[in-house]
């Protein structure tokens, strides 16, 4: 049994093994957690005496199988939480971010799967992001960056990279939800802002807006 605290560094080095290659720093830990690197140095040890990461001084922390094994299980009861909530309780994908985050230290295993089955097994959550089964193995998709597709290519909405309310707000605002198609009508080489048609009208969305958001492309 871990608490909530222990709980929450081994979702966040998990996420960090996967955005950067090789060990996590403490310094880079300190910052997802916004703490102190002295305060991360503490957990870490903890951590390290339960068999839950492994650390080595400059070549940083990494998790081992029993705390990947985890940190996915924590992931999986916030992913499949979201989705309850969207779909279930009409909550909108900007708010149950938070939520998610209180639910998912709940500890029975037997409730995870029953919520698992009730919501028919989806395979990600309301972002897009993949659910992991109850054996830990995630759904790899092909998506992209819409930033990365070519002039004249399309591809369907499947995730967002940033998370965060006030984008979640603005993708509703101008109505990009998972699902729709997106085709790139024009690329801007000054700002590389791009003009895009989505529910059959033209819109024009900054660099920011498509680096966040996952699409899979449509073979043309």
């Amino acid at each position: 049994m871990f608490s909530l605290s222990e709980e929450n560094y081994l979702k966040a080095i998990f996420h960090l093994e996967r955005k950067y290659a090789g060990g996590v720093s403490t310094n880079a830990l300190a910052e997802e957690m916004e703490t102190k690197a002295s305060s991360v140095t503490d957990m870490v040890k903890k951590l390290s005496e339960k068999d839950l990461v492994k650390y080595r001084k400059y070549q940083g922390v990494h998790l081992s199988e029993k705390g990947k094994r985890t940190a996915i299980e924590v992931i999986r009861k916030h992913r499949l939480w979201e989705v309850f909530l969207v779909e279930k309780l009409n909550f909108s994908w900007d708010e149950v971010h938070d939520i998610a985050e209180q639910l998912e230290h709940i500890k029975s295993e037997k409730l995870t799967d029953e919520l698992d089955k009730f919501l028919g097994h989806p395979k990600r959550d309301p972002h897009g992001d993949p659910i992991p089964d109850g054996d830990g193995n995630f759904r790899i998709s092909n998506k992209m960056l819409l930033a990365d597709l070519e002039e004249g290519q399309a591809g369907i909405c499947v995730g967002v990279k940033d998370s965060s309310t006030e984008f979640l707000r603005y993708l509703d605002k101008n109505e990009i939800t998972l699902g729709k198609a997106i085709k790139i009508v024009q690329r801007e080489e000054y700002d590389e802002s791009l003009l895009i048609k989505i529910n059959d009208k033209d819109l024009r969305i900054s660099k920011t807006i498509s680096k966040n958001l996952f699409v899979k492309p449509i073979e043309s």
